[in-house]
């Protein structure tokens, strides 16, 4: 209120005039008109929010255990944090919209000043003058928006209209003061205090929707306070790439589906407890990447996104998965990992285009009989599940490049696998159900360069091992290797291969004996039972 200075004498026109122009000074810049918006639809967006908060918490049910005052004070006390948020996230959208508004008052006041100074002044009545309004109070307050006035200052020159001479420059009146256009694309860096606030966002969205933009990136540029997105999100009808992670959003507008461009979104480190079903009319998305949330289900709109090709569920709360992901026909990659996921549908099969299936640190028991129907996997990896025995299908999988089936609860690895002879990487390691030997067709892997067999029960390789010409690592460790025995694993792969081979070799020596000639007695035995033969055939 320093600025009121009231102890300051205005003896004459001149100072009453720069009293009034000092004042207009003094006011912080005028907010743009896509800040406006966003603020106003920000506050709608709240009012919104709070109405179905509040509807939700009255139509709870008092347990029957529960006193009925008890009950009472937690709606209360839910409600008392409704509203608080409430305020907390319009707070900076009314302060927006208060100095809106201040800056509509003046403008008429300097106006009305203007009037005056170029009335005539040879001692006639000054014009009649109207009463001054009232400063109105808050918008969110009053629940009205400030009337925007036509000559305004603004962000973006397209809504500049050309200004009335006013108060400044000689003789009290002056041209036009240049509109103050601002660069409209909001930054925020990494630091708390650059993040963008929830009526920043809103503005960044009005402007970004204006600009057509293409791609936005948000990577942590969100404060904590922002935990969901305005509607007005649904404006970026233009957006090909979002990528709002590793901020703390809680929940996505249902007006999400409105990116109709939208081919690249990026979800991941939120706290994002479900998806809207509008999420499905994102049908021109290739990669959405939805990894440490906390989602426990997926909306069925879900088979609607044809065009995924990359999908990222990892580290979420999901006991299972959709039927419908078996309609993703152009998927490609597909992460579940970290999850309660206790099986992968039989419709997994109609994932016709999948290269990678990674389904890590699961509760999964075993795989389904469709997995042989992706002739397309070159990755697959599920470790650390309950998996006792793989599928007989696996022979199919003729793409197969590296295969990741360590930590589960495997007997046996199945002659059917050795079929797959495109396989360059095979951990089989750390299987907890004494895994005592390997298949014995393992030498047809003739492309294998990896294999982990590690902390088994593995007596004894099988013979065909030695045709494993390309290994170049061969981890055993707490085996109680014999064949070959533990000092030569312990040299390499190829150290072994060359053991499994000259073993192979020694043993077919010694079975090529050379068989002694018959005796005279024999050969004599043998003639005449020749002849008693010959003879009786003449007979019959």
């Amino acid at each position: 209120m320093n600025s009121l200075q009231l102890d300051k004498r205005l003896d004459t026109t001149e100072q009453v005039v720069e009293e009034i122009m000092r004042i207009h000074r003094s006011l912080p810049p005028r907010p743009g008109l896509d800040e406006v918006e966003a603020a106003t639809s920000l506050i709608q967006n709240v009012e919104k929010e709070d109405r179905a908060w509040l509807e939700a918490i009255a139509n709870q049910r008092k347990p029957s255990d529960v006193p009925g005052e008890l009950f009472s004070i937690l709606q209360e006390m839910k409600k008392g944090l409704v509203q608080f948020k409430s305020k907390e996230q319009i707070r900076e959208a009314a302060k927006l919209l208060d100095l809106e508004t201040v800056h509509s008052l003046f403008d008429d006041f300097i106006q009305r000043a203007s009037d005056c100074i170029s009335s005539p002044s040879n001692g006639s009545a000054p014009p009649s003058r109207l009463p001054p309004r009232p400063p109105p109070t808050s918008l969110y307050l009053n629940e009205k928006t400030p009337a925007r006035p036509k000559e305004m200052v603004s962000r973006d020159d397209s809504f500049v209209s050309k200004a009335k001479p006013s108060l400044y420059g000689d003789g009290f009146v002056a041209p036009p003061r240049t509109p103050q256009v601002v660069d409209s694309t909001l930054t925020a860096g990494g630091n708390d205090g650059d993040k963008l606030s929830l009526i920043k966002l809103a503005s960044l969205i009005e402007v970004s929707s204006k600009k057509a933009t293409k791609e936005l990136n948000l990577q942590n540029k969100l404060s904590e306070q922002v935990e969901w997105l305005p509607d007005s999100i649904g404006k970026l009808s233009t957006l090909t790439s979002l990528d709002l992670s590793e901020n703390h959003i809680v929940v996505l507008p249902n007006t999400i589906g409105g990116l109709s461009s939208l081919t690249n979104l990026d979800l991941r480190s939120n706290r994002i407890t479900h998806l809207p079903e509008s999420i499905g009319e994102l049908i021109n998305l290739v990669s959405l990447n939805l990894s440490g949330n906390q989602l426990s289900s997926l909306p069925s709109s879900f088979s609607r996104l044809l065009q995924l090709e990359e999908l990222n569920l990892s580290c979420n709360n999901l006991p299972v998965l959709p039927e419908s992901i078996g309609s993703l026909g152009n998927l490609k990659k597909l992460d579940v990992e970290t999850n309660d996921i206790e099986e992968i549908p039989y419709s997994i099969g109609g994932c016709s285009s999948l290269t990678e299936l990674r389904a890590d640190y699961n509760k999964l028991k075993a795989l389904p009989e469709a997995i042989g129907k992706i002739t397309t996997l070159e990755v697959l990896s599920v470790r650390y599940n309950n998996i006792r025995q793989l599928p007989t299908t696996m022979s199919s999988l003729s793409s197969l490049k590296e295969l990741d089936v360590s930590f589960n609860e495997l007997e046996s690895v199945p002659e059917s696998l050795c079929f797959a002879t495109a396989l360059v990487k095979l951990n089989v390691g750390n299987n907890f159900a004494d895994m005592v030997s390997l298949p014995r067709s393992i030498g047809n892997l003739e492309m294998l360069e990896e294999l982990d067999i590690s902390n088994n029960q593995i007596r004894v390789l099988p013979e065909s091992f030695r045709m494993l010409t390309k290994l170049r690592v061969f981890r055993a460790q707490e085996n109680p290797l014999q064949v070959p025995p533990r000092e030569v694993a312990e040299k390499g792969a190829q150290a072994v291969v060359q053991y499994m081979n000259d073993l192979v070799e020694a043993r077919n020596a010694k079975s090529l004996v050379v068989k002694p000639k018959k005796s005279w007695v024999q050969m004599c035995f043998f003639s005449k039972s020749n002849k008693k033969k010959q003879s009786n055939m003449e007979i019959v």
